[in-house]
């Protein structure tokens, strides 16, 4: 009973490594790829360290064999390739024109917000230099009416305003 139990464990143990298509390559830097997918058509036979259903062997009895495989099917693996750059490209392209249409729509936004705050700071503006009375309400809700200092200062905060927002929309 023990030497099944060994063998169907052993078994069971091997049958992961058989579901593993593996190939592994040196790519153009010099690193070691380990790929479910076949190597790119850049890269030469002799760097291919392992591909599935072949055995490991000698580099020199490897190369052979790879550049067979590679060559078998040439037109499958540059098809895989230009593909999915196309749709790599596709989609960086969509991706870029998405982010080109969300910074418009809050350039505009922008616009729009700097246009109002224009607007509004030229109303007050011409408020102040109406010279009629200007009530306030302070912090304890009591009615204020500017004297000549107050009203200085809050002119020239408010012609900071019109030269920050009505330059911005107009340049």
């Amino acid at each position: 009973m023990k030497p099944i139990r060994a063998a169907l464990l052993a078994l069971a143990c091997a049958m992961p490594a058989l579901a593993f298509a593996q190939w592994m390559w040196v790519d153009n830097s010099g690193r070691k790829v380990l790929s479910d997918q076949p190597p790119p058509m850049d890269i030469p036979a002799k760097n291919i360290l392992r591909q599935p259903g072949v055995r490991a062997a000698p580099a020199s009895e490897t190369a052979p064999a790879a550049s067979q495989a590679v060559a078998a099917k040439p037109e499958l693996a540059a098809s895989r390739a230009v593909g999915k750059d196309k749709d790599l490209e596709a989609k960086k392209k969509a991706a870029e024109a998405a982010e080109d249409e969300k910074a418009k729509a809050r350039e505009e936004e922008n616009n729009k917000i700097r246009a109002e705050n224009c607007s509004r700071a030229k109303q007050a503006k011409v408020q102040m230099d109406s010279g009629t009375r200007i009530a306030r309400t302070n912090a304890k809700g009591e009615r204020e009416i500017l004297d000549d200092a107050a009203r200085q200062v809050e002119t020239k905060r408010i012609e900071g305003i019109i030269a920050r927002e009505c330059a911005a929309k107009q340049g």
